[in-house]
């Protein structure tokens, strides 16, 4: 691929269809656990699952960060024929973000019981979310080394094999969740498991493509010494701030989770919860389709951003806004006409929890709008090192609108206001975004 030269239509479509498809089976993956479990274990355990799910998050948040950051640094030290650079960065990328979330692994593992109740968990789902949480951890790991290797595989040209890391892993995980819940009676356990296992090949996929397949950029032999640690530092000082934001979007989905969960729980108990982790494991959906877009464009405009060349990176964020807009429509579409058979994957009709995720999606589902629009232009701001407006624009998001809009709107309107909360953020920052960069979609 010729991120300097080619088309940016086709060369966009070249990596957004691959990086869609490894997205929706990214997010299958997730979805796969709460339709085993929930039909398999009962809405408890569905609930338990949507206590643990911020870990995930979290998990994921570094990898993005990490991977993101590096890609954009990557690109541009490629633009500038820096090879030498780039595979400095990308083994930095790797070994950091690995130890970082090793050691966090560890301190969850010895610290589970205070760790659960920080996320909400009672007493009834205690049991079963350190079923889950410990089998785990293992995997939380090696997803970091997925999630970078994704990116990474992406800016070497092979968009394919990228998404192969996501496809693979993902039908493992659902062919093992079944296996292990039904077959096995393993119960959430087995569900764990059964993530860990897909996580632990899809790293060894990254690892087989990064040693014995890349073109462009390889994993180097690092330095040990005074001056290669003081590198080092600065370099993953200079990834965080480029890829910041993204792990802020992930903290936003697990903020959401953590105010979500204490308000449904306080609110309309177990059920509640069970109802709410519905359009939990449906939101990585939205996440992941409309994150397409921005990681799809991410490399062009990075990489023509480096270059110089303004046309190009204005061209290439035109068509990820007008892809963006599509696929934020076209899912909430999806979503609110298919409320009721999505519902029954998870939950059993009739039950409360059934009637209330009934309720609630519809209302969830707008989201999806303005969610999209917000990652193109936050994903524009990312590739181009804008790095403040992007942090901040995730902020809002993620905390300052989001926290406040689960106290307040159920206060109003209740129980239609806890499922409002989510698309209200997400409205008002869009706006925030237009009214304070109103030049951003005349680009």
């Amino acid at each position: 691929m010729d991120f300097g030269k080619s088309r940016i239509d086709p060369l966009f479509n070249s990596i957004f269809y691959p990086t869609l498809l490894s997205m929706v089976f990214a997010s299958l993956f997730t979805v796969a656990d709460g339709i085993f479990v929930g039909q398999g274990v009962g809405s408890n355990a569905l609930a338990a699952i949507n206590i643990v799910s911020p870990l995930f998050l979290i998990t994921t948040g570094i990898a993005l960060m990490f991977g993101a950051g590096v890609s954009v640094v990557a690109s541009i030290h490629l633009s500038q024929n820096n090879h030498k650079a780039a595979n400095i960065n990308i083994t930095q990328a790797f070994e950091v973000a690995t130890l970082l979330m090793v050691v966090i692994a560890m301190a969850v593992y010895f610290f589970r019981i205070p760790f659960l109740r920080l996320l909400g968990c009672s007493d009834a789902l205690l049991p079963l979310c350190q079923n889950y949480l410990l089998p785990i951890l293992p995997g939380c790991i090696c997803i970091v080394i997925q999630i970078i290797g994704t990116f990474v595989i992406r800016l070497d040209g092979s968009p394919k094999f990228a998404a192969l890391t996501e496809i693979l892993p993902g039908l493992l995980n659902i062919f093992l969740d079944w296996l292990f819940v039904f077959p096995m009676q393993l119960g959430i356990a087995g569900s764990a498991i059964a993530s860990s296992i897909s996580c632990v090949v899809a790293a060894g996929m990254v690892a087989w493509y990064m040693f014995f397949h890349s073109q462009s950029v390889k994993i180097c032999r690092l330095k040990f010494n005074l001056t290669s640690f003081y590198l080092t530092v600065r370099n993953v000082g200079y990834m965080v701030r480029s890829g910041s934001s993204s792990m802020l979007g992930e903290l936003a989905m697990s903020m959401m989770l953590l105010a979500g969960n204490y308000v449904f729980i306080r609110e309309l108990g177990e059920d509640g919860v069970a109802a709410f982790s519905v359009a939990c494991y449906l939101y990585p959906i939205v996440f992941m389709v409309n994150n397409s877009v921005a990681q799809s464009a991410q490399p062009i405009i990075s990489f023509n951003y480096g270059a110089g060349n303004r046309y190009r990176v204005q061209r290439a964020f035109r068509v990820s806004l007008s892809y963006a807009t599509i696929c934020g429509v076209l899912t909430t579409t999806f979503l609110t006409l298919c409320t009721k058979p999505l519902v029954g994957l998870f939950l059993q009709a009739g039950t409360n929890a059934y009637e209330i995720a009934l309720g609630g999606l519809p209302l969830f589902a707008y989201s999806a709008i303005f969610f999209a629009m917000n990652v193109a232009i936050i994903g524009y701001y990312q590739a181009t090192e804008q790095n403040t407006r992007a942090t901040l624009c995730m902020l809002f998001r993620g905390l300052i609108f989001l926290v406040p809009a689960f106290i307040l709107m159920p206060e109003f309107i209740f129980p239609q206001g806890m499922w409002l909360a989510v698309p209200v953020t997400e409205c008002i920052t869009l706006g925030v975004i237009l009214l304070t960069n109103k030049h951003i979609i005349s680009r």
